[in-house]
């Protein structure tokens, strides 16, 4: 067993009280290699925002649970280096199992994420209640999940959206003792968030999503004032990057992501911890098709890698500044 704390991390609680206080959210961004975890802490500390690390079971497949735990560790040595302590996270993302969950408390993890619902209601929080039980007995935090987001993102997938019911929150907020709830309101997984007929097009020929259900975040803020609500599936999918991608020899077709001004708007409220995977990838994938067309001799994975490395930790200032807000708050 080995404790966050030995590792230099912190649990999600306070961060999430001060988030939902100040009317911002925490940066939940995913990494599975070195140069992603690079670009994120060295984002974080240049605007000094506290940060959560995320990581899937895919993720953690990849890049092998012990290596993970010490760049965890790394990476809060690397902040300290860089010149300024912000509080890190390592949280699972999607975790599907108590098995799961347990392993990834054992190893180091300060936070994980129990998503039951694709199972019936009572089995959710059956389920959500026994990794709250386990997590707290070593104050890890945990996040649950009501409703599915539609879209396929690593180990995640489904085909349609069922949107959060306000009237289960509290219920299950009480029954499990979590510490903070994933909603479904509109956003998805993936780089292609939304099938082309339920969006419109600009004058330019891009797709315009549907927009996110506030009236149900408003309804769930009523019924559980102040706890911490969670968003999935919130990359904006940059329609500058599908093009420097498709340009390079891509094939994204009908990309489109979550507007930031929505995401933006639902930060000032509740929600204080939104999650960012696909931009990131968009962003990398972009800068290292980029490069590779421009130096078809190159070889060296450092050539490539380095200015990927450089394009997402720009991503992420720009999101933590102009959408998340969370600039410095750490």
């Amino acid at each position: 067993m080995i404790s966050y704390k030995e590792l230099g991390l912190v649990n999600s609680r306070e961060l999430f009280k001060k988030a939902v206080d100040g009317g911002y959210a925490i940066p939940a961004f995913n990494f599975n290699n070195l140069e992603q975890l690079q670009a994120i802490v060295s984002a974080c500390v240049e605007t000094k925002s506290p940060v959560i690390l995320q990581v899937s079971s895919g993720a953690r497949k990849y890049a092998n649970q012990t290596l993970l735990k010490n760049l965890a560790k790394g990476a809060v040595e690397y902040a300290e280096e860089l010149g300024y302590k912000i509080p890190i996270v390592l949280h699972l993302d999607h975790g599907d199992t108590f098995e799961l969950c347990k392993s990834c408390i054992e190893m180091g993890f300060s936070s994980v994420m129990i998503d039951g619902s694709h199972h019936p209601y009572e089995k959710n929080v059956e389920l959500t209640a026994q990794v709250v039980e386990y997590a707290h007995k070593y104050d890890v935090t945990v996040e649950g999940e009501l409703g599915v987001l539609a879209g396929i993102e690593d180990d995640v997938q489904s085909d349609v959206t069922h949107y959060t019911k306000p009237e289960e929150v509290e219920d299950f907020v009480k029954k499990t003792g979590v510490d903070s709830l994933a909603i479904s309101i509109g956003t998805s997984h993936g780089a292609n968030k939304f099938k082309p007929e339920q969006c419109t097009r600009n004058e330019d020929g891009i797709l315009i999503p549907p927009p996110l259900r506030f009236d149900i975040l408003e309804e769930i803020e009523k019924r559980i004032p102040g706890f911490p609500i969670v968003l999935h599936g919130a990359s904006s999918v940059p329609p500058e990057l599908v093009k420097i991608i498709n340009s390079n020899g891509g094939r994204l077709k009908d990309a489109v992501g979550i507007p930031e001004d929505q995401l933006r708007r639902a930060a000032r409220s509740a929600v204080c911890k939104i999650n960012i995977d696909s931009d990131g990838r968009l962003a990398m994938t972009a800068a290292i098709r980029k490069y590779l067309n421009e130096h078809p001799e190159e070889f060296d994975p450092r050539k490539y890698l380095g200015p990927a490395r450089e394009a997402l930790k720009e991503l992420y200032k720009h999101k933590i500044v102009n959408v998340l807000g969370s600039n410095d708050k750490a």
